[in-house]
């Protein structure tokens, strides 16, 4: 084994003799130098124990370079040694304290440098810290503004919202009640586009029959024409000049009843018309029933001038068989049917 692992060894024994740092200091500088002949230094000190911070060895072996020169003292001014070896003994012992003083002042250098710089470290390291803190203080600082922020943008927020949630409440009630009146109002709307719907199909029976009336009057008219023409074949002038005003009321009235027909034409069209828009456009009920009144009151008027135009052709007719002479047969008179 070497010298090497025989320390190694010999210190681990006195780690588990010795719990306390610097007595295991002082016992591996005892080692070290009465048995192994090294003289101990505080990085080999260190180096073996590894105990503890740089000034505990450095304490321990100048404690043991005291202890050694307190007893070497003693043992030299011991009166039983001659005075040659004495002095000897005194000047290795000054020699070798000499320069255990000089190495441990050495180390002690070493080591205030040492801490010199651990200390700047350790001041560059809080100043850093410091600086780092004084970062995030600042970074808190602001996190907390914008947490702040944050707040009353959330409790601006939540005002909002909670409007928009009262305002969302009355626009729904609103709605409903606009809704109901919506439903009202169809409702109304269908009760009087089905009344005027009714009252077309009134109006369109009216025509209707004003229609067949005057077509059945127009042919009664027309074989009565005829009859009269057969009778006022045997009349003198006056009869064929009677004759020719009757031409000439049977074409009035021809006229007269193709007119009458246009305009029932045009009342059904307008008529169609309003009952189309009626169907888009509810809000005009009341304008298309006051149409209707009008159209209603156009057909009466048109219907009192057939039967004005009827009374005429039968004034007309009345003459005539008062000058047509007695001897011709008289046609059988139908009685007329206003329409």
């Amino acid at each position: 084994m070497s010298t090497e692992n025989e320390i190694l060894a010999e210190v681990e024994s006195l780690k588990a003799r010795f719990s306390e740092t610097k007595s295991l200091y002082r016992e591996v500088c005892a080692l070290l130098f009465f048995r192994y002949g090294i003289t101990p230094t505080t990085n080999k000190l260190y180096q073996y124990v590894r105990k503890g911070t740089m000034s505990t060895p450095a304490e321990a072996l100048s404690k043991f370079w005291d202890e050694l020169r307190r007893k070497a003292r003693v043992e030299i001014d011991h009166p039983d040694l001659p005075e040659e070896l004495k002095a000897t003994a005194a000047e290795a012992i000054a020699g070798i304290w000499h320069h255990a003083i000089a190495t441990a002042r050495g180390e002690l250098e070493v080591l205030r440098i040492e801490a010199r710089a651990e200390l700047d470290e350790a001041k560059r390291e809080l100043q850093e810290a410091n600086a780092a803190v004084e970062e995030e203080r600042a970074r808190n600082e602001e996190l907390a503004s914008s947490m702040r922020t944050a707040n009353e943008t959330a409790q601006s927020a939540r005002t909002e919202l909670e409007a928009e949630r009262r305002a969302h409440t009355g626009t729904a009630a609103r709605l409903q009640e606009v809704q109901a009146q919506l439903g009202q109002a169809r409702e109304q709307q269908q009760r009087l586009q089905d009344g005027f719907s009714a009252e077309l199909a009134k109006v369109r029976d009216a025509v209707t029959q004003a229609d067949q009336r005057a077509a059945a009057a127009e042919r009664r008219a027309l074989m009565e024409v005829e009859q009269e023409r057969q009778a006022r074949a045997k009349a003198d002038k006056l009869a064929e000049a009677l004759r020719g005003q009757v031409a000439m009321l049977e074409a009035q009235e021809r006229r007269e009843g193709l007119a009458h027909a246009e305009a029932v034409a045009r009342l059904q069209a307008q008529v169609d018309s309003l009952s189309s828009a009626a169907q888009h456009q509810g809000a005009t009920n009341e304008s298309l029933e006051i149409q209707v009144a009008q159209l209603r009151d156009q057909l009466q008027a048109s219907q009192q001038e057939t039967t004005r135009y009827r009374a005429e052709a039968e004034t007309v007719q009345a003459l005539l068989n008062r000058l047509t002479p007695s001897s011709a047969p008289k046609a059988p008179r139908q009685k007329r049917t206003t329409p």
